[in-house]
């Protein structure tokens, strides 16, 4: 039986987050993404299986994302009306890592990516921003088409590449900042949430205090 409380509430984690040299290709693909760049599997702390691998790098131009979810039977399913309810993944980020408070700054972000459901033939990757809830003030919602966003699917599931760039990124600035608070979710309608700390049940989407430390670095 899973515990009440996950293992990866009680933990504050910090990883490195790798500096590219160039910046990787937004072509849907993660093959060629280096393995440096790969985020820990923490989700193996609470003896879950997971389904998704998780990249993330940065440089000057911003945060580069990518995915690779494996094992599904079924296309992804996507609705960007309502990307919640979709096949998605979910970056919130915190530009000055405070990890003291229980309620999102203006330096906090919700971005959201889906392999599908846009283009006129609802097959092109989506990518977008939305409010952090409860948030005590929010970072202006960047404009449509500005974050470049690209998929692969595949019979067993998909890849996905994003760039989020600096100028979305709210206080960005690595040089003073180089501390900053991510968090990555996974939701698949057909095998279930991968997160790298805590679910829907502690407020992720709500809590920067629930999100790991990324350092930028080279």
């Amino acid at each position: 039986m899973a515990p009440t409380i996950p293992n990866r509430f009680l933990f504050k984690f910090e990883f490195p987050l790798h500096r590219c040299k160039a910046a990787p290709r937004i072509d849907g693909r993660v093959e060629d993404w280096d393995e440096n760049w790969r985020l820990p599997a923490l989700h193996g702390l609470d003896g879950e299986k997971g389904f998704a691998d998780l990249y993330a790098t940065w440089n000057e131009e911003g945060l580069f994302l990518g995915v690779a979810v494996r094992g599904k039977k079924k296309p992804p399913r996507c609705e960007p009306q309502q990307f919640w309810k979709s096949d998605n993944v979910r970056l919130m980020t915190d530009m000055r890592d405070t990890r003291n408070i229980r309620r999102a700054t203006r330096f906090c972000q919700h971005f959201y990516f889906l392999p599908c459901g846009g283009g006129r033939d609802g097959r092109a990757a989506v990518a977008g921003a939305d409010k952090v809830q409860r948030a005590t003030a929010n970072a202006p919602l960047p404009a449509a088409g500005v974050i470049p966003v690209a998929s692969n699917v595949s019979r067993g599931g998909y890849s996905l590449t994003a760039h989020v760039p600096g100028a979305v990124l709210h206080g960005f600035d690595p040089g003073e900042h180089p501390r900053i608070g991510i968090m990555v979710m996974v939701e698949d309608s057909e095998l279930g949430r991968q997160s790298l700390t805590v679910g829907d049940d502690l407020n992720w989407f709500i809590d920067p205090s629930t999100w790991p430390t990324a350092v930028l670095g080279e």
